[in-house]
């Protein structure tokens, strides 16, 4: 409860951020050129907020627990092994963490490749031999060095500024057609706002495929990047226990950013699903190798 008490005013504070900003800029929103800006300004500058503060809330949401001073050898060897494949593949050490949970997953996020944050569950370290678990942290490094945070955040900043403008002018575009003769106000009417939130969520829900077509390749590279780190048949045996294994679904905002997913089935569901099928991954791996 408290985890969703502190998102609530987390976002409630971005929201009034942003709209300082927006009146900063003058981002009128009765005029084209106003409405561009203000769809910039909560388009990209939302998705660059929650970049920001990703590792924090990331941390929030699943309780991660941040290992500072090893207090096992478990922990010991996670924070060699992550400081190893970190310096292979040339990025800053990043954060490592375990967080509680029966479900194998784990996690990267981050604002840059030198400011990252690798988390594991509890289920994915006990379910898991060293030889898998080694592979599912190279993945998630794999995903820093790719830069997939900012990646990802560029292409859902760029598919929130169209959402937001092209609801908006559908809006003014009803909000005219309903109003009455000789009306020659300037201030939006009420069709224009109830348009304007119907049509964000309706292009909203049409842009995700986009979003999450980007987010399978990342998956596949990801693997690729894991099967250079620590090979092909590590990557396949992890991916094949996570197969075998009864998986839960993290939260939303993160769920793009695990090792992996709920599995799809229907072509629908497949549109909409950040990670490809296990079956496709070992597929491809078994191609690469």
């Amino acid at each position: 409860m408290k985890g969703i008490i502190l998102m609530v005013i987390t976002n409630i504070a971005v929201v009034v951020l942003l709209s300082i900003v927006a009146s900063i800029f003058g981002a009128n929103q009765t005029t084209l050129s106003g409405l561009i800006i203000f769809a910039l300004i909560f388009g990209m500058g939302g998705a660059f907020i929650s970049l920001a503060i990703s590792k924090w809330s990331a941390k929030m949401m699943v309780g991660a627990e941040v290992i500072e001073n090893p207090r096992n050898s478990t922990e010991q060897w996670l924070l060699e092994t992550v400081q190893q494949q970190a310096k292979k593949s040339g990025v800053g050490m990043p954060e490592v963490a375990i967080y509680d949970s029966p479900d194998m997953n784990a996690f990267a996020t981050g604002m840059n490749r030198n400011n990252a944050l690798v988390a594991v569950s509890t289920g994915l370290l006990n379910g898991m031999n060293k030889d898998e678990v080694e592979a599912v942290l190279a993945h998630e490094i794999s995903h820093v060095a790719n830069g997939d945070m900012v990646a990802m955040t560029l292409v859902q900043g760029v598919v929130n500024t169209f959402v937001i403008l092209l609801a908006r002018l559908v809006g003014h575009f009803v909000d005219g057609f309903f109003r009455e003769e000789g009306d020659d106000s300037s201030a939006p009417g009420l069709g224009y706002y109830i348009t304007s939130i119907v049509a964000e969520i309706v292009f909203g829900i049409l842009a995700m495929p986009i979003v999450m077509w980007f987010s399978r390749l990342r998956e596949f590279r990801a693997d690729a990047g894991a099967a250079k780190l620590e090979g092909a048949n590590k990557m396949i045996h992890a991916l094949q226990r996570l197969q075998q294994a009864h998986t839960g679904e993290m939260p939303a905002q993160m769920s793009a950013f695990g090792i992996h997913s709920s599995q799809t089935t229907g072509i629908i569901q497949q549109l909409f699903s950040s990670h490809p099928s296990i079956d496709d991954r070992i597929a491809a791996l078994r191609q690469q190798a």
